[in-house]
């Protein structure tokens, strides 16, 4: 682990070459797994403000489980998470005309309807924020489904930091980020040297 100002981050976000290959994965993060998406404590209260504005971008199924269960929910684990649509995908979640899975609340954002774009670990995803100490720390959350961004990164090269340079930014802040770039460059001398 490398320490860049509070935050702990893993050498997976440097080892690692991503980037999301929705033509062959479809979206499956939004639809595949035991529970939905964390919600960060301060996430709560935006997931509460936006539900009018967002109605019209969400499919009438997703409308009815978040009536049904609310915003949010707590999953077996204790965890607060985005609800799901019987126990399928996410119930915020839409299909594009190739089936391709998107976040219904992105869709609001971009098109300037509400000012919160999604979750952060949505938006941050395959990076997994947990709790250490007084830190965050961000771990890389390996998924078989993740299998295509992998090779797709390999081929362009591209480490996963960079490929998720916006989310990380729009949480830590520029100067944050530059620290981050900075101690890669450092990282890959070092790395060099020890192989």
């Amino acid at each position: 682990m490398l320490q860049i100002q509070d935050v702990l981050v893993s050498e997976d976000l440097f080892i690692r070459s991503f980037a999301c290959d929705l033509g062959k994965c479809k979206g499956a993060c939004c639809v595949e797994g035991e529970s939905g998406a964390p919600v960060a404590e301060e996430e709560k209260v935006e997931l509460e403000k936006i539900q009018e504005a967002i109605r019209p971008y969400l499919r009438k199924e997703g409308i009815a489980a978040i009536e049904e269960q609310g915003p949010y929910v707590i999953d077996t684990d204790g965890d607060v998470v985005t609800p799901l649509r019987d126990g399928k995908e996410c119930a915020y979640t839409v299909f594009d005309e190739n089936g391709i899975a998107k976040c219904g609340i992105e869709r609001a954002y971009r098109d300037g309807a509400i000012q919160f774009m999604k979750p952060a670990s949505c938006h941050l995803y395959p990076i997994r924020i947990s709790q250490v100490g007084e830190m965050e720390a961000l771990n890389y959350h390996r998924w078989t489904i993740c299998d295509p961004a992998l090779k797709c990164g390999k081929d362009l090269k591209l480490p996963m930091f960079r490929f998720l340079k916006t989310p990380l930014v729009n949480r830590y802040g520029e100067s944050w980020y530059a620290e981050l770039e900075d101690a890669y460059e450092v990282w890959k001398t070092i790395r060099g040297h020890l192989a």
